[in-house]
């Protein structure tokens, strides 16, 4: 009992310490800053994740467990897609911030290598720990007895939000040309590639040139992208036409997945023939009107209400640790599961989409975030620190980054072990660890001052 008050104690004091710390990074918050960039931002990120743990439905009766998820196992349940894929928010919301940080950088003439550095560190390197985790994890669960089949599924789910890390790097990486591409060509810079984007579905549905259609994971989230710029230099969508770009966006869905070949959900569909977003289809970009549109309607509320200071705090505070929010949200799920099912299928012998079923997702919902916590806030250390050592050059940070997506895509699609084999995914797991080394993100040594090739960052 007294070991317990002193736990409590000890959270208590905790939370109130990392809160004042948050009201206090708040207030010094300078008067200028686009606070409604940052709440946006996170609360994207709080969606998607919301959205997981919803439509995870897994679930256990007399012949065994079963994985199921809620979009292809009760059709109604398409429509929240429409709300819950927040994905082009954050694109756009990401190009505000990274032309931002760009115009900064070629005011302070800071060299492209390092404000890529800075960009990188806080972008990737939060993946690593959650790598290594499941590399170790797999192989445990593996060697326990743990059918490869069922580990490699748990791992490919709790790995699949390391996707959005490999295609947001490239929109990174290309932020000096795309950014100039705007000051020169302004929204043509967007219209350009949603356009290239039509045909390349033109290809992809009428002459069955599927893989064609990869191409458009750079210029549909491309695209995306284009608008931050918009958003920054307050163009296109203001007043009226915020108006026409929220309700058009929202009449072009309708259109597209009622009368298209496009289906209604807005994220992939387990087992079905085409998804929107592998690869991103146009009702993504539709639903990207909608939303610039809608957010360029509440803009001025954001920022009236973010000027509270304890809102703003707050803000501050889940900003501090998003990244790694997202990344170990799914892990945190299906570690939980994986508990659930050493207990006898505790808490999943509801059948999906009863009502008994939807009463236990709520406990699951609150079970999930309490798990999450403390993992976040042991591991978002990886997300706030910065790394020592000299800035490596462009190119090499360039091809490192390149290499660790590469790795990261190939887990999120295979998991980090072979279904059959039961063998670890060699390649796929050192590949993210080889690029961030050669990236500089790990083992940076510190050159000497006045070295060739980087500044001590």
């Amino acid at each position: 009992m007294v070991e317990n008050r002193r736990k409590s104690f000890i959270i208590a004091a905790m939370s109130i310490r990392i809160w004042s710390r948050a009201l206090d990074l708040a207030a010094r918050t300078p008067p200028q800053r686009h606070r409604g960039v940052d709440f946006l931002r996170a609360a994207s990120i709080i969606v998607v994740v919301i959205g997981h743990w919803v439509m995870a439905a897994p679930w256990v009766d007399d012949s065994g467990a079963h994985i199921a998820h809620m979009l292809g196992h009760q059709e109604w349940i398409q429509w929240l897609t429409w709300v819950l894929q927040v994905m082009p928010v954050f694109f756009f919301v990401g190009g505000f911030a990274n032309g931002i940080s760009w115009d900064a950088a070629v005011r302070d003439h800071k060299p492209y290598r390092e404000w890529l550095a800075g960009r990188l560190g806080r972008l990737l390197r939060p993946a690593l720990p959650l790598v290594l985790f499941w590399a170790v994890a797999g192989w445990l669960a593996v060697l326990a007895g743990v059918p490869a089949g069922m580990v490699g599924v748990a791992s490919q789910i709790a790995l699949v939000p390391t996707w959005f890390l490999a295609v947001y790097l490239l929109a990174v990486l290309l932020v000096p040309i795309a950014r100039g591409a705007w000051k020169r060509f302004g929204m043509a810079s967007f219209w350009v590639p949603a356009g290239l984007a039509v045909l390349v579905d033109a290809a992809y549905f009428q002459l069955d040139m599927h893989g064609f259609g990869w191409i458009n994971y750079l210029l549909v989230w491309g695209a995306v992208h284009q608008l931050g710029f918009a958003w920054l230099d307050d163009r296109c969508a203001r007043g009226g036409r915020a108006v026409l770009w929220a309700l058009g966006g929202l009449g072009l869905l309708v259109l597209l997945t009622e009368f298209g070949p496009w289906p209604r959900s807005l994220v992939g569909v387990p087992g079905a023939e085409v998804s929107n977003t592998t690869p991103p289809h146009l009702p993504l970009l539709a639903l990207t009107a909608f939303q610039f549109g809608t957010v360029r309607l509440v803009e001025g509320f954001l920022r009236r209400w973010l000027g509270n200071l304890k809102a703003w705090a707050a803000t501050v505070l889940v900003n501090g640790m998003i990244m790694s929010v997202f990344l170990w949200h799914s892990t945190v799920m299906m570690l939980l599961f994986g508990v659930a099912l050493l207990l006898d299928g505790a808490g999943l012998k509801a059948y999906p989409g009863s009502g008994s079923w939807w009463i236990m997702k709520l406990a699951w919902i609150g079970l999930f975030l309490v798990a999450l916590l403390p993992v976040v806030a042991f591991v978002s250390r990886w997300e706030q620190g910065a790394p020592g050592g000299g800035t490596p050059g462009a190119l090499r940070q360039v091809a490192g980054s390149l290499i660790l997506g590469f790795g990261l895509g190939m887990l999120a699609y295979g998991g980090v072990v072979h279904p059959e084999s039961g063998a670890l995914a060699v390649v796929p797991l050192l590949l993210p660890f080889l690029g961030a080394l050669i990236a500089g993100l790990i083992f940076n040594r510190r050159r000497p001052a006045g070295a060739s090739g980087g500044t001590p960052s």
